[in-house]
């Protein structure tokens, strides 16, 4: 069986749309993710950065918060069937928020989002594969394959109350991102690849490589392989900096209706960098003699990675002073950040490396992710003073392409249904606790694998008023 495992990034986190989360702070996961229009509590940092002004003159709030992903992944063709290990995901967040006359000002740090799968060794999957020149059921390295990527924001947001019905905000954003990546191509799709189907394949390296097969000393490539990864829970062994920011607005028309927009631009992030990487190549010839397979130690650069660019409208309607009604529309520019995913490998200049110490080998994926748009709706109804009730959906298509999905990177649910509550615990404290749910997605991608993912999500959050 062939398979393509090259992927794009993954994460500390499985985000579920794309691989943006369907809603920040547990208020807003709730309300199934909308949070343009209202209050979001310290979460509109991350949301739209005007509801921060919507507080009380005078009061500042810290908060604390978890989410927990729960990602089912599994993979099948007819007579097979394994799902991915990675099955548990955690995400913090930390905030604090205060509101002096007409601004309101903080810092807030989070984990943004992204993928992370588990297949662990010798998986079904990922033992054989074609090779370049179409031999089938070679044997591939039986090695551990797995993916994460993670997404973090440092964001320091400023709040202005324009006049009693109406604020704007704006955020400024530090991020951080991070790749760990293992995984095997098999020579049938890297030589697809040097073609200019469903990638490109240049690079010293690869002429190197191309005039040993043109001389005989290689006669055939099994497979090859990424490998770079490390134990770390919050932060992987490719990692990359970078900028971002936000805008919005919000303005309330009496008593009834509120309405908000924002725009959060595209990031710049550096290229994701780590020198603790090795290339492997295996397959038939006199360059791999008794050593098979060849391994390169060197420095990989995952290039071009960002955040898309998103626009947000929403509305926050009040038939009472126990209920509210939300909605919001957005949309996610993915096809600018996500056409192709593109790495780096330059080998390291030792005698170790041989024939290719000190080249580089540059090779692009296909991706050509489609734009998303998400709509989302949300209840809540106060049943007490201290008891407010939530739900929600979400709606929102697709942006993966069949014939590009990666069995590392499934970013294929599309609807989510949630719920939860808000309860002042005292005059000064509160938790928020929200539940949502998935529906399993299938898709087929062009190498016949079928592949679905459902999942579960919650997420818990406390604040304190100082």
């Amino acid at each position: 069986m062939t398979l393509l495992a090259l992927l794009s990034a993954s994460s500390t986190a499985f985000a579920t749309n794309g691989m943006n989360l369907e809603g920040y702070g547990a208020k807003s996961h709730a309300l199934g993710g909308t949070s343009t229009a209202y209050d979001t509590g310290n979460s509109g940092v991350t949301n739209n950065p005007a509801t921060l002004g919507l507080r009380e003159e005078g009061s500042s709030e810290l908060g604390i918060g978890i989410r927990g992903l729960h990602p089912d992944v599994n993979l099948q063709v007819p007579g097979m069937r394994a799902g991915s290990e990675g099955d548990a995901y955690y995400m913090p967040s930390l905030s604090y928020m205060r509101r002096d006359g007409a601004f309101t000002w903080g810092v807030a740090v989070l984990a943004q989002g992204g993928m992370g799968t588990e297949y662990g060794e010798n998986s079904p999957f990922f033992s054989y594969g074609n090779s370049m020149t179409g031999a089938p059921g070679v044997p591939l390295s039986g090695q551990d394959i797995r993916s994460e990527v993670g997404v973090g924001r440092l964001m320091f947001p400023l709040a202005y109350k324009l006049t009693e019905n109406t604020t704007i905000g704006v955020s400024v954003d530090f991020l951080w991102a991070s790749m760990d990546l293992r995984m095997d191509m098999d020579g049938a799709h890297f030589g697809a690849m040097t073609m200019g189907q469903g990638g490109s394949v240049s690079g010293s390296m690869f002429g190197t490589l191309g005039g040993m097969i043109g001389s005989g000393m290689v006669s055939d490539i099994d497979y090859v392989r990424y490998d770079f990864s490390n134990d770390n829970a919050f932060l992987g062994e490719a990692v990359g900096f970078g900028t971002g920011f936000k805008v919005g607005f919000t303005h309330r028309f009496g008593n009834l209706l509120a309405v908000g927009g924002s725009y959060h631009s595209q990031t710049r992030i550096s290229d994701l960098e780590t020198s603790n990487a090795v290339l492997s190549f295996s397959g038939t010839g006199e360059a791999f003699g008794a050593s098979d397979p060849v391994s390169v130690n060197g420095t990989i650069k995952v290039r071009n990675f960002e955040w898309p660019a998103t626009f947000a409208a929403g509305v926050a309607l009040y038939p009472s002073e126990r209920w509210m009604i939300t909605a919001d529309l957005k949309h996610l520019d993915w096809s600018s950040v996500m056409g192709k995913f593109s790495t780096t490998f330059i080998a390291d200049n030792s005698l170790s490396n041989g024939p290719f110490a000190g080249q580089r080998l540059d090779v692009d994926m296909t991706q050509n992710w489609k734009d998303q748009t998400v709509f989302s709706v949300g209840v809540q109804y106060r049943a007490t003073d201290r008891l407010a009730l939530r739900t929600g959906a979400s709606f929102s298509s697709n942006p993966v392409p069949d014939t590009w999905l990666n069995p590392l990177f499934p970013a294929i649910t599309e609807n989510h249904y949630t719920a939860g509550f808000g309860y002042r615990v005292s005059d000064h404290s509160s938790v928020s606790a929200a539940l949502a749910w998935s529906p399993e997605v299938t898709r087929t991608n062009a190498d016949g694998l079928e592949i679905s993912h459902g999942q579960f999500n919650w997420s818990l959050n406390y604040a304190h008023e100082l």
